[in-house]
């Protein structure tokens, strides 16, 4: 078999890997990918993209369940389950395809099949077992991405217990869900199968839900699902998931005061972290060093095999399409020797929750700020104070944010409420530009809209707020 020659191999086709070859191939680097599934990866074939078009539904839903508020009525609303999964996949499917397109506009190779470091600049792709290519490369990039992570005893079998993927695609709506894990993945299940009627409850060891963010917001959050009428536990764990009959699940749930409750549901999602997708590639044979089961990198993302490069959910957290992105290209500009590359600032990598209400943050929360010694200026702003977000009908919410008290810097914003996650990146922008209080109080923000939130929020936290 001929052994085929590329500056760049690519392994995995997922948000880092697709958009790193593009990169590279817009600097002249001759690229391949090496992909076994579907060019995009779980992000959109089975994540970010799908379950938006699911919450899209719920979201809609929501709204039409308050139609009187808004002096509009109809008829009983119905849903169909098997037409609302087949939108979902439709809009993966067609977003897949056009990554292919975008692959071949570049003139990046695409390999079909399993790929796996053979030594020094090699790779190895089989299908099926059978090897049909050996790619011969200066560079290579690891970009396999992570799987859900399983615990023992409470193992997905696909039917009753499930992970995300058989969440996305429910054959019929289940009456009661139990969700084991608080984190952006499971409040986004969490969210979609409340809003269309199921009993929901939510398990989650650590003392709070979404404990990644900021506190306050967490607890404005906890407050918000169980005013939908969600069931929360928290400090509390699952110790077993049972088959009962054919159609149920028991779960011995372990609450924060010791005490064991018996519970049944008709599903369960598994929702408990994710792990790197880091077996059966070579990596042991080329050296790369691996730690709690991600690919450990340097600031370019090079690993300790020479030559071999990870980028994506298989170096570690935060998980997040965007993050693998914005590291496919530092990497592949790092090797093309471009100028002016930076390697990442994870402070500046942005966090977005898609359940209802949005959550979005970026930076340090005011605890950890805190932790780290800064003394810290703390503005907040309700959703309740902004004319935008009364007229939406959408007034339950907060945008806070987190300044050193003695230069000014923002450290961190953390928002909660309608369409946060389209408002973050103007905080995003301003950390990475490295804006003052200054500089952001100097902003001009349109009025009516929810931007205007932001604005005033950093002008509480120097006591010049304007609408509160």
């Amino acid at each position: 078999m001929a052994e085929k020659s590329f500056d760049t191999v690519i392994l995995g086709g997922g948000p880092g890997g697709y958009v790193a070859a593009i990169r590279a191939a817009q600097l002249g680097l001759k690229t391949a990918v090496v992909e076994r599934e579907h060019l995009g990866g779980i992000c959109l074939n089975w994540g970010c993209i799908p379950t938006k078009a699911l919450l899209r539904v719920s979201e809609i839903r929501h709204t039409l369940d308050r139609l009187d508020e808004f002096g509009l009525s109809c008829g009983e609303v119905k849903f169909d389950i098997a037409k609302i999964v087949k939108r979902s996949r439709q809009i993966a499917g067609q977003l897949s395809k056009g990554v292919e397109f975008l692959l071949k506009k570049h003139k990046v190779t695409v390999f079909d099949g399993d790929g796996r470091l053979a030594g020094a600049g090699k790779m190895v792709v089989s299908r099926d077992g059978k090897e049909i290519a050996t790619l011969a490369a200066k560079h290579i990039i690891v970009a396999t991405g992570a799987r859900a992570r399983e615990l023992p005893g409470l193992e997905a079998d696909g039917k009753l217990v499930w992970t995300y993927k058989e969440a996305m695609v429910p054959k019929a709506m289940p009456k009661s869900l139990l969700v084991v894990g608080s984190g952006a993945i499971g409040m986004e299940f969490a969210s979609f199968y409340a809003d269309l009627g199921a009993e929901v409850t939510v398990v989650e060891l650590l003392p709070r839900i979404l404990p990644v963010e900021d506190e306050e917001i967490s607890a404005f959050a906890e407050k918000q699902f169980k005013k939908q009428g969600m069931t929360l536990f928290t400090g509390a764990t699952v110790q077993s998931l049972k088959k009962k009959g054919k159609n149920a699940v028991s779960a011995a749930i372990q609450t924060a005061d010791g005490k064991t409750e018996q519970r049944d549901f008709d599903r369960a999602i598994l929702a408990v972290g994710i792990v790197g997708n880091v077996e059966d590639i070579g990596l042991e044979e080329s050296g790369v060093e691996v730690e709690k089961g991600h690919i450990k990198t340097g600031p370019w993302m090079e690993t300790s095999g020479p030559g071999i490069y990870a980028i994506g959910d298989v170096t570690g957290p935060p998980w997040l399409a965007h993050k693998a992105m914005h590291e496919g290209v530092l990497c592949v500009e790092k090797i093309a020797g471009v100028e002016g590359v930076h390697p990442l600032d994870k402070a500046n990598v942005p966090g977005c929750t898609y359940c209802r209400p949005q959550v979005a943050s970026v930076g340090l929360s005011e605890a950890a700020a805190i932790e780290k010694g800064r003394e810290v200026r703390v503005g907040r702003f309700p959703f309740m104070g902004n004319g935008k977000a009364i007229a939406l009908g959408e007034a339950e919410g907060m945008v806070k944010t987190v300044f050193d008290a003695k230069t000014g810097e923002l450290l961190g914003a953390h928002m909660i409420g309608a369409e946060v996650t389209e408002l973050i990146q103007g905080y995003t922008i301003a950390k990475t530009m490295e804006c003052t209080e200054a500089d952001l109080m100097q902003t001009i923000f349109p009025h009516p809209t929810l931007s205007e939130m932001m604005h005033e929020s950093v002008l509480d936290a120097y006591d010049r707020v304007l609408h509160i």
